[in-house]
């Protein structure tokens, strides 16, 4: 039966209302597609499978995410983030002290490094820059923030995986379609940064800062490995399609696949393959919030595509006389602010609006651009993990770190009109 359009738009807002109240993400997410199936007329059992489907239809992604916690264990665990970070601060002038810092998490989350951790593996780094150079936090804050949001739109980090699987299609091609915005995100961060340089909050002289004992981190050449091997073999197949090379575009190999190896292949670059079982472990540890995530998302995506809800917001899009484009862009927005998050943010909207986005004539590579890029306009809100985690590693006030928030949604504004420019059929 097809559930009618209010239900599952109940459904939906009571899950996201629970959400704002601080109810855990997964139980709100599945309530509210409880919710929504019994208000549209469904029966217990009609319930059940509608959420299942929902749910089995995210177990792609899921998978791929586990993989990626191959790499984002051996690369947190083993030091080689903070050294990549810590060496291209290192290699700048004061003078481009935050481009160096936007850089850093731009390159952590790049090579599939979760923002919030490439945050706070950078946090300390950007508090000696800015005790050093008089920056305000807000500024500091502002470049990590915008950083991560650039890089974590062309990494195989969940989302990047999401967006793929959503519009079915390979993860690199979301990657590469991504890069022009991202270095726009980069660049209007720096802007935005600097432009605030001196206004907050400062570091004070007498503020201390944790680092990591630099004898238990791997040299540069070797913790670059894992990342280099991951993007290398994920660009494989997209140059041969550039190039037309059917040898190389037939590459064709899976994140599921290419992840762990790149984490492999690094582990001993490093040498460290005595402790790569403790990376995987570690790093599938990392991963469990978001596969529980992802379930929840895949049963409210579930209620969603078993109701007339995209139809009829096609139908007010047409009749709007709005451009169906601003679909793909508008759906990622809304869905990440709803649940302060850039993962569940793009599922939800790419799973649910899917085939009405496409149904505009949007190629499935640019709907992916362009509600990946929208998830990060304002996914950073304090009903979610990253508004706190972030405010945290810089030593920040709630009332402070609501002031960032306006800079960060400037960042993923920027980024977003760039792939709708690019993507979205306007011209």
């Amino acid at each position: 039966m097809v559930i009618a359009w209010w239900a599952a738009l109940l459904g939906l807002l009571l899950a996201i209302g629970l959400i704002l109240f601080r109810v855990n993400p997964i139980y709100a997410l599945i309530f509210g597609a409880i919710v929504g199936c019994l208000l549209g007329g469904m029966s217990l059992s009609q319930t059940t499978d509608t959420i299942v489907k929902g749910s089995s239809g995210v177990m792609g992604t899921i998978i791929r995410v586990i993989a990626a916690g191959v790499l984002a264990g051996v690369m947190m665990e083993s030091g080689a983030a903070n050294v990549i970070a810590s060496n291209i601060v290192n290699h700048f002038s004061d003078r481009l002290a935050i481009l160096a810092l936007a850089l850093s998490t731009m390159v952590l989350t790049g090579v599939g490094i979760f923002i919030p951790v490439a945050v706070l593996i950078v946090a300390p780094i950007a508090l000696e820059v800015g005790q050093k150079m008089h920056y305000s936090r807000l500024s500091l804050l502002v470049a990590l923030s915008g950083g991560g949001k650039a890089g974590n739109i062309i990494s195989p980090n969940p989302n990047t995986i999401a967006a793929a699987k959503g519009f079915n299609v390979n993860l690199s091609q979301v990657m590469v379609a991504d890069f022009i915005p991202a270095v726009v995100g980069l660049v209007v961060t720096v802007i935005l940064a600097t432009l605030i340089k001196n206004k907050g909050n400062f570091v004070p002289e007498t503020e201390k800062f944790e680092s990591k004992n630099q004898t238990d981190l791997p040299s540069l050449k070797a913790a670059i490995v894992t990342p280099l091997v991951a993007i290398v073999l994920l660009l494989i197949t997209p140059i041969g399609d550039i190039l037309g090379i059917k040898s190389l575009a037939s590459f064709n190999l899976d994140a599921m696949y290419i992840l762990p190896i790149a984490g492999l292949i690094g582990t001993f670059a490093m040498g460290q393959r005595k402790k790569f079982l403790e990376y995987m472990t570690k790093g599938l540890a990392k991963m469990t919030d978001v596969v529980l995530i992802l379930i929840g998302a895949g049963a409210i995506a579930g209620l969603v595509g078993a109701s007339n809800l995209p139809q009829k917001v096609v139908e007010i899009v047409q009749t709007s006389g709005v451009s169906g484009t601003f679909l793909a862009p508008i759906a990622g927005i809304l869905m990440a602010a709803a649940t302060a998050s850039t993962s569940t943010g793009v599922i939800l909207a790419s799973n649910s609006f899917s085939k009405s986005i496409m149904s505009f004539g949007i190629s499935g590579t640019g709907a992916a651009a362009m509600v990946h890029t929208g998830a990060t306009v304002i996914d950073q809100l304090p009903h979610g993990n990253y508004f706190h985690v972030t405010a945290k590693a810089v030593n920040m006030s709630f009332k402070e770190r609501m002031t960032v928030v306006f800079w960060e949604m400037l960042v993923g504004l920027s980024m977003t009109i760039v792939a709708t420019l690019m993507y979205g059929n306007l011209f």
